[in-house]
Formats: C-alpha cells, structure tokens, sequence
C-alpha cells in the first residue's frame, strides 16, 4: 500500500511541474475547465464554441495557410488570434507596444528592442531575443517583401534585448515589423506541414485546410489575460449569399465581408454591428507594358483620363456600398496627414466624352464605341471575387464608361494574381488594398508604384516618383514624411496610372450576446482573448 500511495504522489508531483510552465497550463492547447472535477460529484463546464465566418481566408488572396513567412498568409494568422507582433497599430496610426515593451531608434540605423519577460509561445516556451531573432532571421531568407521594406544588415539577442542594425536608414522598421508578416512564432517547431505554427497569440491552430477552415482551440499558456472561447472555427464562406442564410439560422455566430444588401436583414435587435472607417482601398492600375495588346490604348494619357473621369465613385459608395464607405481623392483617407491635399479629376462624363474626341476616338460605325486606327476603345477589367466589393465596382464602372464610348471586358477571377503577372493578359487591374494599415504611407509606394516593387504589375515609371521615394526612405520627421508623400500620390494621380476608387467602411456583424469582437482601421485584429460569447 505504502509503495501504491508513493507512486501516485510521484505522478502527481510530476503534473503540477508540466503544468507550471511559462502561462502557468498545458501547452496542448485544450482548455483546463473541459475535464471533470477529481471527485467527478460535479459536471464539467460547458465548452465555450465559436463559429467565425470569413470571405477572405483563401488561395486568392495569397492567404492558404497561417504561416506568416509566406505571401499574405500572417493577415489569417494575425487576424485569428495565433500570431502577435512587437507593436500593435492603434486607430489613430501610431503604434503601441505589445510583445515588446519598448523599441528605441538609437541612430539612423540602429534600433534597440526590448521583449517582455512575460511572453511565451503556446507551447509554454519563453519568448525572449534569440527566439525573435531566430524568427526575423528565417522571415527576410524567404519572404521577398518583408526582406526589402526592413532592410536588416544584422541581428544581436542580449537576453530580452534585441539590437537591429539595417542596411540604411528604415524610419519605419517598427511600422513594418507590426505587419501581419511581423508575427512572431517559434522557429525551433519551424512551419509544420500542417501549416499550424506556434505563436504567442490567445489562440492555438491544430487544423488548417485552405479554402474551407482553420479550427483554433484556447492557448491556456496566453500572457496576456483570461480566454474566454474554447474552441473556435474559422470557415470559409466567399458566397455573400451563403454567408448571409449561415448567420441567419445560426450555423456561424459572427461574420467578417458580408454583402452590403444583406445588411438590412442584421439590422435588428437579434444582431449587432463593429464598423469604423479604413484605408483599405478600392482602386486599379493601368497595364503600361509594351507587349501588352492593349498598349496603344493604355499609353494614351487620354484614355487613362477618361477612365478616372468616367467612374462614379459617389455613386458606388452611397448606391451599391449602401453608405458602407466613402470615396477616395488619393491612395490614403483624409484622415491622415499624409491623405490631405491632393487634387484628382472628378466624376465627369461629359467632359471625358470631349477629352477622348480631342484625342481622335470617335465612333465612326455608330455601335456606341470609339474607335482609333482601327482599334475599338475596349478595356480589359481583371479583378477578383472575395472581396465582394470589387465585382460590384466592375459592373459600376462599365455602366458608367459605356456611356462614354469604352467597352469595358471583366474578367472576375480567384486567379487574378497569376493572369496580371502576365502583361498581355489584362488592360486594367483592379485590386483592395490597406493602403495606411501601418499608420505610414510607404508600404503602398514600396509595394505597388516603384521600379522595385513586387507588385508593380502595370510597368508604371516614373523618374520624379522614385526620387521621392528615396527622399521618403531617409526621412524621419512625420511631418516632412506627409508632404512627400501627398507629392508621390499627386504624381500618380496627374498620370492617371493609378485610380483611386473608395475606401471601406469595415464592418463585422455578430450575434446578439457576442462580445468583444471589434473592427479596427487596419483590418488586422479580429479573434482576441476579448471576444466572448454569452
């Protein structure tokens, strides 16, 4: 007997150690408060569940796993919770410390980065310098965009102290390390196969299967305060119609890019709303490659006027959108200095009839499109489907420019990011994009409008251009940061390269009793060890 009581309490002793961890839990990842009690007299309590539906989590927006090493894939992981950065993005664009407890710019190439002592992955491994380090390392060996916004030279972990030199001055390193790429995961488990990597954030990832679901269970090891939700699904619903009847009868219990005519059925005392104004944008770019068969029309400055002026974006916003928005003068929202003060062409169709006359499209044979040398006035429109908004801007957009001659071809399709890598493929590609989600203008410049950038899909060139983007690079100060960027959009804007359509009013709709789910401006933080459900 006295040898059976031994070995129990050595079992016993051994829990209570594997529990006393980092958080203080399993690193499992399953909830303390579904087992039994010891003396099994009481109930297990109820497992919280959470069904989240989204338009977004699929292949087409670059987003198949949660890995945030690769493409698009950190916004699903920052988004649902696994992933956390070392700052936050506040509303307002400033940056907030959140894994780390400060971060100094000791010169013009120097940061020094303190990590909080109280972090760890939810595997109850501590987060500390070399853990960040080790992850930033592998971070710029293999994601391109991540490796040319940060600019690292060198890296050295001190304890909680991590110390960044770059390659040049980078302003906004702190910026680029809050984006969804910046998440920070443990580099000893490395990117599982399964897609399901450690981070630090309230939720645990044990399932990713891409275009249908990631299935997210509570991090009981979490830094950061008490989880509400047990068990989340995260499921794939690109049909605003489906996603709409799923909410309605309660197979989801939030929703995340509902199609704005569905709003009116949530506006009642059975639902609530999360909504704020955002700089995700709605906007298109011109195909200026000469390959492309389109580029007698698209080199044209005529054209790319008419365009800009044959658009209407007051009605888009207030007809299709429902209000959900609100139209855009430049790349960024007036709310931000940098978004003041740049002048575009308005909604003009008369006077986009008399530039395209001036520039000899006329239509002769009287079928209601112009013609020049023999080539008709058709435009080739590529954009995609999961955000819901961009179809409906296609369909807006060839009403509007028939009415001025142009005959508008869409092409709406998931596989939109391998046909306008194909210059003879697409005229005019339109896209959304958070075009200030870093509280900074250059991550729009440096992805889209630059020689370098990866996704400057339409060839565009401009010398003025990139000589404000290296002024751009090397300057700190804000303010003098604003005016050169208001002076890069204007020379986009006078070429007519760039359209810039809307911005999003981001809203997310839930049931009545669900809490803490709340939208931000840089669409970044949705599932929080906040949310709750009654």
């Amino acid at each position: 007997m006295m040898k059976k009581l031994l070995a129990i309490l050595l079992v016993l002793c051994l829990a209570v150690g594997i529990l006393a961890g980092c958080g203080g839990g399993s690193s499992s990842g399953a909830s303390s408060g579904s087992s039994a009690s010891s003396g099994g007299s009481a109930a297990a309590p109820a497992k919280k569940t959470f069904v989240f539906g989204d338009t977004t989590f699929n292949a087409e927006n670059e987003e198949p796993d949660i890995n945030p090493h690769y493409a698009y894939s950190g916004w699903p992981c920052i988004r649902y919770g696994v992933g956390e950065t070392l700052m936050k993005i506040a509303d307002d664009g400033t940056l907030q410390p959140w894994l780390a407890e400060s971060a100094v710019n000791v010169n013009e190439t120097t940061w020094e980065i303190v990590i909080r002592d109280n972090v760890c992955f939810s595997n109850g491994k501590k987060v500390d310098a070399a853990a960040v380090k080790a992850c930033f390392e592998h971070l710029i060996e293999v994601h391109e965009r991540a490796r040319d916004n940060l600019k690292i030279d060198s890296m050295e972990a001190d304890g909680q102290k991590l110390t960044i030199v770059t390659s040049e001055p980078n302003p906004i390193l702190m910026n680029y390390l809050s984006e969804a790429y910046g998440c920070i995961i443990d580099m000893e488990v490395g990117i599982p196969e399964n897609g399901c990597v450690v981070g630090t954030g309230p939720y645990v990832a044990t399932e990713v299967v891409t275009d249908d679901h990631v299935s997210l269970v509570k991090n009981v090891n979490y830094w950061d305060g008490e989880v509400h939700i047990d068990e989340i699904t995260v499921r794939t619903i690109s049909d605003g119609d489906t996603l709409a009847m799923a909410l309605q009868s309660g197979e989801i219990n939030a929703a995340y890019g509902m199609a704005y005519g569905s709003y009116p059925l949530f506006e009642n005392d059975n639902y609530t709303f999360t909504s704020i104004q955002t700089s995700r944008c709605f906007w298109g770019m011109a195909n200026l490659h000469e390959e492309n068969p389109g580029y007698a029309i698209m080199s044209d400055p005529a054209v790319r006027k008419a365009i800009a002026m044959g658009i209407d974006k007051e009605g888009f916003v207030n007809v299709l959108l429902n209000g959900y928005g609100y139209p855009a003068t430049g790349a960024f929202p007036d709310s931000f200095a940098f978004g003041q003060g740049v002048k575009t062409v308005s909604f003009d169709p008369a006077e986009a009839k008399a530039v395209l006359e001036a520039a000899g499209w006329v239509d002769t044979d009287g079928d209601g499109i112009r013609e020049k040398n023999g080539q008709k006035l058709s435009i080739r429109w590529l954009t995609y489907p999961s955000r819901q908004e961009l179809p409906l801007l296609a369909e807006s957009a060839q009403a509007t420019l028939k009415e001025i001659g142009m005959d508008v071809q869409i092409n709406c399709t998931k596989d939109h990011n391998s046909i306008r890598k194909d210059p003879t493929a697409w005229d005019v590609w339109f896209s959304a994009n958070v075009n200030a989600g870093l509280g900074d203008p250059a991550n729009f410049f440096d992805t889209y409008c630059l020689d370098s950038s990866i996704k400057n899909s339409g060839g565009h060139h401009s010398d003025k251009l990139e000589e404000l983007a290296v002024q751009l690079r090397g300057t700190f100060d804000p303010d003098e940061r604003a005016r050169i960027a208001v002076e890069m959009q204007q020379e986009l804007l006078d070429d007519n390269s760039y359209v810039f359509c809307s911005f999003l009013r981001m809203s997310m709709i839930m049931q009545k009793g669900v809490t803490g789910l709340e939208a931000h401006t840089c669409d970044f933080y949705e599932l929080t060890a906040d949310l709750d459900i009654a």
